[in-house]
């Protein structure tokens, strides 16, 4: 079976995009995602992308990390379909429904409402996750939110010193994250703008990150360290965000379609 693909990325944050709203994939496994996802054997990116029909909104997006493992929420991906899809749209996500939106160069994306609840992040016990009583190495007290997926978030002064390439898996499989966790470590650049890297869960560092960007944004903002909308530096460009206490998170940045191809899917199964 010849499966067409789109190859496309949010600031380098690179995605293989499987349209299946008309035509139905196979059976897909962590297995198969891992295969399509590997840069030498495969097609190669950091996240593969289902598109499949829903009853809940216009358009559902299952979203794959390169380890195989399905997750909830991808921001850079979002802004990747709004492109691909060309029109506003309602997109049912295993983290919630989003509103995804074309703007120019990219997309505006509204994320949803933060949570902040120890058990929504979630947490394996109760604990203030506003200010966390732990710490590893150097990095301590952070902030848990779950924006869609689970984020802890880490204000450091100089964001570009920290080896988040040694922490961050350390951190992201700690027990006290029983989904794992993604690992935010960031900067105040100024009063609204701040300097981010992301370990991601199931992938690694990453040129970008747009969940963690909203996060670290919804941090900064709750800490008072930053006002909205906050411009976020990631290594693979820049991301606006968004919000406001009780409300939604507003997502803008860049996406880009880099090319088409087409595999054969038994060449992965």
């Amino acid at each position: 079976m010849r499966i067409p693909f789109i190859k496309m990325h949010g600031l380098g944050n690179d995605f293989v995009v499987l349209d299946a709203r008309e035509t139905a994939l196979p059976a897909i496994t962590d297995a198969i995602a891992a295969r399509i996802a590997d840069r030498r054997e495969g097609i190669g990116c950091d996240q593969m992308i289902v598109l499949e029909p829903s009853d809940a909104a216009d358009f559902k997006m299952r979203i794959f990390n390169a380890d195989g493992g399905e997750v909830e929420a991808c921001g850079n991906a979002s802004r990747a379909v709004a492109l691909l899809h060309g029109t506003a749209a309602r997109v049912e996500t295993a983290g919630g429904t989003i509103a995804l939106e074309p703007a120019e160069g990219g997309a505006s994306v509204d994320m949803g409402v933060p949570k902040f609840k120890w058990d929504a992040v979630p947490l394996a016990y109760a604990m203030d996750t506003a200010n966390m009583p732990v710490g590893w190495d150097d990095l301590d007290a952070p902030m848990a939110i779950n924006v869609g997926n689970p984020h802890v978030i880490f204000f450091v002064d100089d964001a570009d010193a920290i080896n988040l390439a040694a922490i961050g898996p350390v951190i992201e499989t700690d027990p006290l994250f029983p989904e794992r966790i993604n690992v935010n470590v960031a900067s105040v650049a100024g009063e609204d703008h701040l300097t981010l890297h992301v370990w991601e869960r199931g992938v690694g560092l990453t040129r970008a990150c747009g969940t963690g960007a909203c996060a670290t944004a919804v941090a900064a903002i709750r800490k008072g360290i930053a006002r909205s909308p906050v411009n976020v530096t990631l290594p693979g460009g820049d991301l606006t965000i968004a919000w406001e206490q009780g409300g939604s998170i507003r997502m803008t940045g860049p996406a880009t379609e880099a090319y088409r191809g087409s595999f054969e899917w038994d060449d992965y199964s």
